[in-house]
């Protein structure tokens, strides 16, 4: 993963600004006296400091809230005011954890968090448990219910609803630290969307790089969402992760500039980390058929579409040599796993123009939405 840019800001996940909230609330409630900034521990070590949106007593406990600030990641709950309602248990209840209004529940197996449970994850969980015991020692007893202001709303940007994650958003962070545009949250939820369906004893996952190959993926074979990974660029993350954690089978469905970089042994398929090889582009045309003329013209024109056309003009399938090679890369990185793998390329129409299928299968007609059928 790259690091991220010096120039770009650091921000803070919504599991430290829940636990600065819960603390600032639980020590007004033991002392009296509310912290402002609040200081916090985080998973690492690190001691940072929170200052308050706002905060105050109810009948039976007392609330804080702070705004998330996730610095320069393109964090959708950025700006988010995350408030901690806390209240004090009889001794020996220990601490429970409720979801206030934005906040989800789980309601599919496979999360690090039960069905039933708010989702609030572990880390966060122990962030907070921490946090109160900070406060007034060991085995707190303590009710603490985290709230997201417009939460439920804003996890419609989000894959929740996907994951079985119903009501709001979840309350994340592993180190408690958002590393601009480390993609860390994306790659989070392509694992825990492979975990659910393997809870679910689901026998085939589509991966797919964009709404047009998902799309198109899900009406060929008919599969239900909770077996679509929204992969994006990362190849690489849902490869590594289902060698770690095998499935019956794996579709990986993308565009045809994105799974020529595949076939490229690119694990991470955005503009940024890299041009295509369109000089690779042009001998494995060559391999498809095309004569010197055209291959060396593939290899001077700028766009994998524009070589696309050409070859397709010409009578050539390179959307096969594509798939194929592209294949041939993801097998390694499985490396020899248990799963059955197939690698789809669609054009801009949803139209499926490469394939390269597990051993004994094929498609007919992809673009009228056929299921694939046993040779």
């Amino acid at each position: 993963m790259n690091a991220p840019s010096p120039h770009l800001r650091s921000g803070w996940t919504t599991g430290s600004c829940a636990t600065a909230a819960a603390k600032a609330a639980w020590t007004t409630l033991c002392t009296g006296h509310t912290p402002d900034p609040v200081t916090i521990t985080l998973p690492g070590g690190k001691q940072v400091a929170f200052a308050l949106a706002d905060h105050g007593l109810t009948p039976n406990g007392a609330w804080a809230a702070v705004v998330k600030d996730a610095g320069d990641d393109p964090d959708v709950t950025h700006g988010a005011l995350i408030r901690a309602d806390v209240m004090a248990l009889p001794p020996s209840s220990g601490i429970t954890f409720h979801a206030g209004a934005g906040v989800g529940t789980v309601t599919r197996p496979g999360l690090p968090i039960p069905p039933g449970e708010p989702a609030i994850n572990p880390v966060p969980r122990a962030m907070i448990r921490t946090a109160l015991e900070e406060v007034s020692g060991p085995t707190p007893d303590a009710s603490v219910t985290i709230s997201i202001a417009n939460g439920e709303e804003l996890a419609q940007r989000t894959l929740n609803g996907r994951l079985g994650i119903v009501g709001g958003l979840s309350v994340l962070g592993t180190t408690g630290i958002v590393v601009p545009f480390s993609c860390s949250a994306w790659i989070d939820s392509i694992r825990r969307g492979i975990d659910v369906a393997r809870a679910m004893h689901l026998p085939h996952l589509a991966a797919s790089t964009g709404n047009v190959s998902e799309r198109s993926v899900q009406a060929l074979f008919n599969l239900p969402d909770a077996a679509l990974i929204e992969m994006g660029d990362f190849a690489g993350g849902v490869l590594k992760y289902v060698r770690d954690h095998p499935v019956p089978r794996l579709t990986i469905a993308g565009g045809i500039a994105k799974m020529t970089k595949l076939a490229q042994g690119r694990l991470d398929l955005h503009s940024k980390r890299g041009l295509t090889d369109m000089d690779a582009l042009a001998k494995l045309a060559k391999e498809s058929g095309a004569d010197n003329a055209l291959a060396q013209r593939i290899s001077t024109i700028p766009t994998v579409a524009e070589a696309f056309l050409l070859t397709t003009n010409a009578g050539l399938n390179l959307g096969d040599a594509i798939a194929r090679q592209a294949r041939n890369v993801a097998l390694d990185v499985l490396n020899g796993a248990p799963t059955a793998l197939d690698v789809l390329v669609f054009d801009r129409a949803g139209q499926c123009v490469g394939q390269a299928m597990d051993q004994g299968w094929s498609l007919d007609a992809p673009h009228e939405g056929q299921d694939r059928k046993r040779r």
